[in-house]
């Protein structure tokens, strides 16, 4: 059983760089089983749905293709796109923006020098785009998406697009996740454990906000499987109905043939035919479109019951 009350501690919580933070949490008191689960459903949720703001195309003045190079520019085109996607950034916002920045050298293009719409911020304004060599002029347009996980570029949609060249982008905030787990007492309460949870992210978001975030989605999807109320129709047959299915298929007189054929397919009475179509008698072995009909006959004769003449199966497709 679940403790009622868990309870989290921070160990550690430091910057080393603008774009990396770390965190270093306990959680108890849990059970060996309980922490495992909990750990790796932490994990998982961390790593994959939490949203992150990101950079997925880019459109740089007078060039056509990524392989291009720019006339007083040291980074050719594709050294630029790999700029761009490292860029991160902090959004209020999940709508898509654009973005800007239009510089004249001699000088180094940084992150710091983005036009970026509000609500979007920069975690490293001094993150490297590129350097102009001479005057001149660098124009780039960029699009920015919030979304989760990874974006691989669409190479077909990509070389249908004149303007825009597309970038595989990242949104994960969250760069690592490592979990362990320690055996140790709880007010003085045996087979407890801690979960010892440790979480790296890009700057965007801190450790703390990244596992409360993850709950919050967590307890979203158990929410929805807190209170299940299924209603199952039952049939319900008259006792007329549930003699009839009763009857022994011998009260039908069929042939020798059919009624053996019934037999070694383990049908002995009418409830047992009631689950069969035509098309599935004619599955029985050695039971052929005569047999069937003389059973369909027999049936409707004298109970009027009429079996269906395909398989349930394929009526519901």
């Amino acid at each position: 059983m679940l403790m009622s009350l868990l309870q989290i501690e921070c160990l550690e919580s430091r910057i080393d760089k603008p774009r990396e933070h770390y965190g270093k949490f306990t959680i108890c008191p849990l059970n060996a089983s309980q922490a495992m689960t909990i750990g790796n459903t932490l994990r998982r949720t961390l790593l994959s749905d939490l949203e992150g703001t990101a950079i997925v195309s880019a459109k740089i003045a007078g060039v056509n293709h990524e392989f291009s190079t720019i006339p007083g520019v040291r980074e050719d085109v594709l050294e630029i796109l790999l700029n761009l996607k490292s860029i991160i950034f902090r959004a209020q916002i999940k709508e898509p923006q654009v973005g800007r920045v239009r510089v004249q050298g001699p000088g180094v293009i940084t992150a710091g020098l983005l036009e970026l719409p509000k609500g979007i911020e920069l975690v490293d304004p001094r993150q490297y785009i590129a350097t102009i060599c001479n005057n001149t002029i660098f124009e780039l347009e960029f699009r920015l998406e919030t979304n989760v996980g990874y974006k691989i570029v669409n190479r077909e949609l990509n070389q249908m697009s004149s303007d825009f060249l597309q970038i595989d982008s990242r949104f994960m905030p969250v760069k690592r996740v490592n979990f362990s787990i320690e055996e140790m007492p709880f007010n003085n309460a045996k087979n407890t454990g801690t979960l010892i949870l440790e979480v790296w992210t890009n700057g965007s978001i801190t450790p703390q906000d990244a596992i409360s975030r993850a709950a919050t989605i967590l307890t979203s999807y158990f929410n929805s499987l807190k209170n299940l109320d299924f209603n199952y129709k039952v049939e319900e047959f008259t006792p007329e109905e549930q003699a009839i299915g009763q009857v022994l298929i011998e009260e039908l007189q069929l042939s020798v043939r059919a009624y053996n054929c019934l037999k070694r397919a383990q049908i002995h009475s009418v409830a047992d035919l009631l689950g069969y179509s035509y098309e599935e008698l004619l599955e029985i072995k050695n039971f052929g479109h005569k047999s069937a009909e003389e059973v369909i006959e027999a049936l409707d004769k004298r109970y009027g019951i009429r079996l269906p003449c395909e398989k349930v199966s394929q009526n519901l497709e």
